[in-house]
């Protein structure tokens, strides 16, 4: 994605109310642009550490606080959700786009609890465990920060950018696969009674050794078990070879950034940018 980012202060001036959200929520070089970025990884990794906490045993208190916060947090996701809603140029595409997708599931469990009561419908068991489920879901939010190239405010390289993007890939396969595993087997497996006892038999599975001192004792546990197993065949290979061919085709090109249109890496013997046709750098033998 290429912003573009104001020159002057007319610019800054002459954009609209609804164009400055986009370009504030799309922004990473702005100190507004980063403080937005920050806030929200923040906001993430809050939410994902209070579904970790409550597996756990903690007193009426903590609870408590941990769904006051988590209330708070929704809350701001659905601002979040809004106004990237509101400011983006297509609504519909950016209804229907995946990053939009996952910011709704993460709001929808929460949500879905405040909501139905209001109307005298009381959540049975079955309706609160899916709600759960779903909320481990929410770890997804963190891939919005890893399309872009200025992950972490331009400062990391693409090599680099694609490494954090396959431990990415692992730690999601591991925490989704945990998460749903714990709250399938919590009930009936003596032997899975925090989210650490779950993490533990995703490890011990997807790395093969299978002690064996963990076993899934419900159906849904075996499937997710083989879920676990087949996204971990899939997902970690695909995202290695990618890897591999990346920096394959980067060790064939010179890094030069474009002034034109920001293209970090050309073909060696090149003058001009492919992208733009902007001179990049040309070389010249003395007489």
């Amino acid at each position: 994605m290429t912003i573009n980012y104001p020159k002057n202060k007319n610019k800054t001036a002459s954009r609209t109310f609804r164009e400055t959200i986009q370009f504030y929520l799309i922004d990473c070089k702005t100190p507004l642009g980063k403080a937005i970025d920050i806030f929200i990884i923040l906001l993430n990794l809050v939410i994902c550490a209070i579904f970790v906490i409550e597996t756990y045993p903690v007193s009426e208190a903590v609870k408590n606080l941990m769904w006051n916060t988590e209330i708070i947090i929704v809350f701001l996701f659905i601002a979040e959700y809004v106004a990237r809603l509101y400011g983006a140029k297509n609504r519909l595409r950016q209804l229907i786009d995946v990053y939009s997708i996952v910011d709704f599931i993460a709001i929808v469990p929460t949500l879905s609890l405040l909501v139905l009561p209001l109307f005298g419908i009381t959540p049975n068991i079955g309706f609160l465990r899916v709600i759960r489920m779903i909320r481990v879901l929410r770890i997804f939010r963190f891939l919005r920060f890893t399309a872009d190239p200025n992950f972490f405010f331009g400062t990391i390289t693409l090599r680099l950018l694609n490494v954090i993007k396959l431990f990415l890939t692992i730690f999601m396969i591991f925490f989704i696969s945990s998460g749903l595993f714990f709250h399938v087997e919590n009930a009936i497996n003596p032997n899975v009674q925090t989210f650490g006892d779950a993490f533990y038999f995703t490890v011990v599975t997807l790395s093969t050794v299978g002690f064996g001192d963990i076993i899934p004792m419900s159906e849904a546990g075996k499937w997710v078990t083989v879920l676990m197993i087949l996204s971990g065949i899939i997902l970690i290979p695909w995202q290695v070879s990618r890897l591999v061919k990346e920096w394959l085709h980067i060790a064939t090109k010179k890094e030069v950034i474009c002034p034109g249109c920001g293209l970090r890496y050309h073909d060696e013997n090149a003058s001009h940018c492919k992208s733009c046709g902007h001179i990049i750098y040309q070389e010249y033998d003395g007489d």
